[in-house]
């Protein structure tokens, strides 16, 4: 779905690690090799996102970090000593998420809502390492960044096959996806003392993509 939206495998995959990675900047030959691409078309996509204003770029001097290295000693030293100006090194060019862009949000909310929701059909994997009574998506999903959890789940499972489940989610999300899982017994009981991470779970923004207990 995602590939036929945005034009192309490449770019949502350019997509996902920009928007899920905001603070984060990145070199092109170091995207190329995270998100196995080819440099051709990595290059291509960057400038179409950076023409658009969703991703903004910098350079940063290789010389001038260098520099920076040496100690008062060393650059005391260098300049005491008649030295051969070699040509420049290229400056390294970082790109990274553009948050002020005008549809940010709404482009990271599709983002990561069709990733779990429909790309990858995450609920009906689940389904198969366990019995899903309540499944919520919050924090990362709702772009809170800063919530403790972002997938919370209620029933039995095998905590093995779920966690395995949940790694294939964060390998295509390009980040970590902090979840909870607690029986319907252990959900009732906290439900019932007003456990405070349980109700903060409850109140905060969320998608209730499962409710089977009908409490919700």
């Amino acid at each position: 779905m995602l590939d036929k939206l945005f034009g192309s495998k490449a770019r949502v995959k350019l997509l996902k690690l920009f928007l899920l990675h905001p603070h984060d900047k990145f070199y092109i030959r170091e995207i190329a090799r995270h998100l196995v691409l080819q440099l051709n078309s990595v290059h291509r996509e960057l400038t179409n996102l950076e023409e658009i204003g969703l991703i903004i770029s910098s350079t940063a001097d290789d010389d001038a970090e260098s520099d920076n290295c040496l100690s008062k000693e060393e650059q005391a030293n260098q300049a005491k000593i008649k030295v051969v100006k070699m040509p420049k090194k290229q400056e390294k060019k970082y790109y990274q998420a553009n948050t002020d862009f005008v549809f940010y949000k709404e482009i990271k909310a599709l983002m990561v809502k069709a990733q779990i929701l429909y790309e990858k059909d995450f609920t009906k994997e689940l389904r198969k390492v366990g019995n899903i009574r309540i499944m919520i998506l919050t924090g990362l999903f709702m772009n809170d960044l800063e919530s403790d959890i972002d997938l919370f789940l209620v029933g039995s499972f095998n905590k093995v096959k779920l966690a395995k489940v949940v790694k294939d989610l964060e390998k295509d999300l390009v980040r970590e996806v902090n979840y909870a899982a607690m029986t319907e017994e252990e959900f009732r009981y906290r439900r019932e003392i007003a456990d405070i991470f349980l109700y903060k779970i409850i109140d905060n923004p969320k998608i209730v993509v499962i409710d089977e207990l009908e409490i919700l």
